[in-house]
């Protein structure tokens, strides 16, 4: 009998971005966007988690976040721009997440609020420390990321099963 695969998935909204006139989905990084998707990817970069794909929205805010960002690794790991990420619930992400292959075990995926809170709020059955009060207290502000881990497939991924080890947000 095997022992399910300890899995991690980190859950990363957009940067603080700009209202220039055009389309939502064109919105560009404002100057703090900037500064904080830099940070932020300092940070996950210090998690030493080594992730093997990552899930980014096609927005422009959203490309622009994960490219200051994974900057900052010192590997960077497959990246597939899905539109299905945009504008997508916390259930279509996890139907998204459901058909990540299982060779994946580490994923980050960058996407855009209410759906990417939504998301760290539904799977997270447990926490570690005070990362859930602190979540609760701080909501999920641009930039800001939650690290959740699970056991078994991708497949099996489902409200409830993870922890929530850590959540981090650019202080204001």
């Amino acid at each position: 009998m095997s022992v399910p695969e300890s899995r991690r998935i980190v859950l990363f909204r957009h940067a603080k971005a700009d209202w220039p006139q055009v389309t939502d989905h064109e919105r560009p990084l404002a100057e703090r966007g900037r500064m904080d998707a830099a940070e932020a990817g300092r940070r996950l970069a210090d998690t030493a988690i080594p992730f093997d794909l990552a899930l980014c929205s096609t927005a422009i805010r959203t490309r622009e976040t994960w490219k200051l960002a994974v900057h900052e690794f010192q590997h960077r790991p497959k990246t597939v721009y899905e539109e299905r990420v945009y504008e997508a619930s916390p259930g279509e992400l996890i139907a998204l997440l459901n058909e990540t292959p299982d060779d994946a075990q580490n994923v980050l995926l960058i996407g855009h609020n209410p759906g990417v809170q939504g998301l760290a709020e539904v799977l997270s059955g447990s926490a570690d420390g005070d990362a859930r009060e602190r979540m609760s207290r701080r909501g999920f502000p641009a930039a800001a990321f939650a690290v959740l881990s699970f056991s078994g497939s991708w497949k099996a991924l489902e409200p409830g099963v993870a922890t929530l080890l850590d959540y981090w947000a650019p202080s204001e």
